[in-house]
Order: C-alpha cells, then sequence, then structure tokens
C-alpha cells in the first residue's frame, strides 16, 4: 500500500464509517428486536387502517429529525402517537444507530439529505424527501393554493416558510384523514390552516370534492402526490392526471411511480417485496412500461392526460438487458 492509498484508507470519513458500523454490529440484537416488536404491533393494530407504506416516509422523516440533518418537528411529534407504532420499537430500532452516529459523526448514506447517491429500493423512501422538498422550494411561491394528493402521514403542510401564503389542502380516504386528524389532535399540533377533503381516488370524484371545499380550480396550484401510484389501477392514475390537467395553465404536479420491472420482476427480491405489499393488504397495481427508454413511456402517459413533463429522473440503470424499476417526475399544466 502506497502512501496515498495509506492515508485514504485511514481518512476522518473512513474511520467514522468503521466505528458507526461496528456500534450498530454489537448492538444488532437490540435492533432485531425492535424490529420484531415493531412488526408485531403493525400487524396486531391493522383494524386501526395506519398504512404501512404511510409508515416508511414518516420513520425516515423521524430519523432525520433525530440525527438533525433534516428538521421535522411534526413528524418527531406524529410518530410516537401513530396507531400501531410502538414507541419502544421505535426506539430499539433506531437507538443503536443514534448512539453510533453521536459517537461516531457519520449519517447512513440512506439518512442524509439533501439525498446524494445511487437510489435504491432500500433507500427511496428517504431520497423523496429531497427530491419533493427541492420541488416544494421551486415551486410553491408562484402559485397560491397547495394540494397534497394521498397526504397520509405528510407534514410539509405544516412547516412552510413562515410568511407563506397559499392555501393548503389534503386529500386522502374518509378513513386514512380520520386517523390523521385524530394523530394531529394528540400530537398537539395546529391543524387550522390546512383544510382536510375527503375523496377515493378509485371511487370518487376528488376534484369536485376539493372545489367543494375551497379549492379555485382557475388558480394554479402545486399537487404533490407522493408514493401512491403504484397502488392504484392505472384507470385511477390517469383520471388523476386528467384531473390535475383541468385545472389552471401554470398548475405542477410532483409524483413518483414504479416501472413495470417491479410488477413482474422474477428476482427473489422484489417477489419478496410484492409478497410483503400484498400480506399488508396494499399490492402493487400499476406501472410505468419499463421497456428501455421508460421515460418515453411516463412522458406519452402524461401527453394522454394532457400534461407535458417538465423534470423526469430514472430510479435504476437502463440497458438493453436492464431495466429501470422507477422514478421521479414533475408535470405542468399548460
Amino acid at each position: 500500500m502506497n502512501d496515498v492509498d495509506r492515508k485514504t484508507a485511514l481518512s476522518p470519513g473512513v474511520i467514522a464509517r468503521v466505528v458507526f458500523f461496528l456500534i450498530c454490529l454489537l448492538l444488532l440484537p437490540v435492533t432485531v428486536a425492535g424490529y420484531v416488536l415493531w412488526i408485531a404491533r403493525a400487524y396486531a393494530g391493522r383494524a386501526s387502517g395506519v398504512s404501512r407504506t404511510a409508515q416508511g416516509p414518516l420513520s425516515a422523516r423521524w430519523f432525520q429529525h433525530r440525527l438533525g440533518v433534516r428538521r421535522d418537528e411534526p413528524a418527531h411529534r406524529l410518530l410516537m402517537v401513530l396507531p400501531g407504532v410502538s414507541p419502544l420499537a421505535v426506539r430499539l430500532v433506531f437507538g443503536p444507530m443514534l448512539l453510533a452516529h453521536r459517537l461516531s459523526g457519520y449519517v447512513p448514506q440512506a439518512f442524509r439529505y439533501p439525498f446524494d447517491g445511487e437510489i435504491t429500493l432500500q433507500n427511496q423512501a428517504s431520497a423523496r424527501q429531497t427530491f419533493y422538498d427541492s420541488v416544494v422550494d421551486r415551486y410553491l411561491t408562484g402559485v397560491p393554493q397547495f394540494v397534497i394528493l394521498g397526504a397520509g402521514f405528510d407534514t410539509r403542510a405544516f412547516r412552510l416558510p413562515e410568511g407563506t401564503h397559499v392555501r393548503s389542502f389534503e386529500v386522502d380516504t374518509p378513513k386514512t384523514l380520520a386517523i390523521a386528524q385524530e394523530v394531529l389532535r394528540r400530537a398537539d399540533l395546529d391543524a387550522g390552516s390546512v383544510t382536510f377533503v375527503s375523496a377515493d381516488f378509485e371511487r370518487e370524484d376528488w376534484l369536485v370534492r376539493l372545489v367543494e371545499s375551497g379549492f379555485d380550480a382557475t388558480r394554479p396550484a402545486l399537487f404533490l402526490w407522493e408514493g401512491v401510484t403504484p397502488y392504484l389501477e392505472r384507470a385511477a392514475v390517469a383520471a388523476t392526471l386528467q384531473k390535475i390537467s383541468s385545472t389552471a395553465p401554470g398548475s405542477v404536479v410532483a409524483f413518483d411511480y414504479v416501472t413495470t420491472e417491479l410488477l413482474e420482476s422474477r428476482s427473489l427480491y422484489l417477489r419478496a417485496v410484492r409478497a410483503s405489499l400484498r400480506a399488508g393488504g396494499e399490492p402493487l397495481k400499476f406501472g410505468v412500461d419499463s421497456t428501455p427508454p421508460s421515460s418515453e413511456h411516463l412522458a406519452e402517459l402524461l401527453r394522454s392526460c394532457g400534461l407535458a413533463i417538465a423534470e423526469q429522473r430514472t430510479l435504476g440503470t437502463e440497458t438493453n438487458g436492464r431495466r429501470a424499476w422507477g422514478g421521479f417526475g414533475v408535470a405542468v399544466v399548460r
């Protein structure tokens, strides 16, 4: 090993990473116990109606807040009072990593903010935070209305910069909204600035409900549609995009999606992912055609719904023998 290689191997960053993972390894039994308790509590509390796929992003935001890389006090409060979530399990799962971080200063890539690097299925929930936060930063100042579709336990409407003059709406199913409002109350978060709109994307005209709740379709809006499209039928995805295209020119929608690769792959890992989602009552239903380049199939879907693509990022490497598994997109109403 030459001097350059020796210095690189012993750099502070490498040492911090080694210390972090050694501590996590030593405390692995604590983490495993936490996961077992978390899963057991989640399945025992399935009657509560709390979506497991809504828990993931909230958990990531909670941990980023505790790490100090992305402050989100509403997320910090919400997770601890969410039905089906054991505060003890949360502390057991994340406690070893928090201790390892404090002793080493190292932040795992999956929880860095802004997120940097290759986005995988394992870290995509955290990577989405950077994507959607950047969309809010760039587009919200130019519109008077902010709509979060399939809001779940999103906290962005509660952490807008002071002085932001925008009307906020959250749209979700009646059961999810009832839980969200109760959890907000228990977390002592003021929801007076948000209008909650109850609608089922696959069975109801959510735009009619939105307008009835005070939304002005003649004025532009920013729509966030996070972590929803994979769990809807294609017809519901298209119908939602068409409704957005009927709003005022200048409106923007940001969304994430998976491709048919995630729905059809025979790899053991992806089969396990699909089985887990089915077991949780949230099977994957829709994916953009993964035939390379998948971005063209997404652009065609948006055009057919009256929208123009403004930004797109493919997740996963696309080659003749390898297909992307998802992506992020931003579309506009012309």
